[in-house]
């Protein structure tokens, strides 16, 4: 067990909270007594950002490209903690101890925190909170869906403008998205991509989108959180020789599309089999698809980018 969690006062038995365990104002504490005050701008003006990062196996996955995403986040928010990138690793390693589960569901949270001086008082006098968890692994979408291929639709709510809300700063404005998965409800759809104002396609709740057409790989260039999964997908791409590009692309690129997929850490790469009731691949993932989840997953066996967590941490 390390020095910050002896001194943030952590449990020793590993596996001592299997529905997930926080750290919260500098201890550790089931999921259950995690919380924050109801006048914390996180809560209040959805003031937040934040970071998930999966344990797959025993082991983080790209932990280091999702601290650095996290800092970058804080820093475009303005928010400061007390923490750097190493003692964040060892806090979410505990928590995932403190779970037991070899495959996780990990967030890194930072909310403004309580404002000092009354409600008027200026912002950068806030002291931003840093939050953590882990929770049992999570998929955006069921194993089942993504076993036949998610059913998804273009929703008519737009994407919030990128001027107003920075998309690759990952945060807690997602009045745009509840909307656009309530859409996917009403049409018997399983999720919903969003486009922006100007009819470009962007992402969808808590994944980015990929199309692939005669071959060719496409991810769109804006509106969109610059996705670790993302990230990955197009690496992969290259060691499977496909050609792979970020570019504008519109609705009639997803309906004339061989095949699209959706790409996230809570799920990893998750092909479509439908789009505003259009059939693709003949209503099953497309080989593309199907070739780069099963490279995605065995990579990760092999042990590509991956941290270890140690579960050895056992006092008594």
């Amino acid at each position: 067990m390390n020095e910050l969690s002896k001194s943030a006062g952590a449990i020793s038995r590993t596996g001592q909270w299997p529905d997930g365990a926080a750290f919260v104002d500098g201890a550790y504490c089931p999921i259950s007594e995690a919380k924050i005050s109801v006048l914390d701008w996180g809560f209040t003006r959805s003031d937040v950002c934040y970071d998930v990062v999966h344990v797959k196996g025993g082991s983080f996955f790209r932990l280091d490209d999702h601290i650095t995403r996290f800092q970058a986040s804080m820093a475009g928010l303005r928010m400061k903690i007390p923490f750097d990138a190493d003692e964040m690793k060892a806090v979410l390693a505990e928590c995932v101890r403190l779970t037991g589960h070899r495959d996780s569901y990990v967030a890194m949270v930072c909310t403004r925190g309580l404002p000092p001086y009354g409600p008027r008082g200026p912002v950068s006098a806030h002291e931003n909170r840093f939050i953590a968890y882990a929770l049992p692994w999570i998929d955006v979408l069921s194993p089942e869906i993504q076993e036949r291929g998610g059913h998804v639709i273009i929703a008519k709510t737009p994407r919030i403008p990128a001027d107003s809300v920075d998309p690759t700063i990952k945060n807690y404005h997602r009045g745009d998205m509840v909307q656009a998965m309530f859409e996917a409800e009403d049409a018997g759809a399983d999720t919903a991509i969003l486009l922006d104002h100007d009819g470009y396609v962007t992402e969808g709740p808590g994944f980015n989108v990929f199309v692939v057409r005669d071959g060719a790989v496409a991810t769109p260039d804006r509106g969109a959180l610059e996705g670790i999964t993302r990230k990955a997908t197009l690496e992969l791409c290259g060691q499977l020789g496909l050609k792979a590009e970020i570019a504008r692309l519109r609705v009639e690129d997803m309906h004339e599309a061989d095949e699209i997929f959706l790409t996230t850490t809570a799920g990893g790469i998750m092909p479509v089999t439908r789009v505003d009731g259009r059939i693709l691949s003949n209503d099953s993932p497309g080989p593309i698809s199907r070739d780069l989840k099963d490279l995605y997953w065995k990579r990760h066996d092999e042990g590509w980018m991956a941290t270890p967590v140690d579960y050895e941490g056992d006092d008594t």
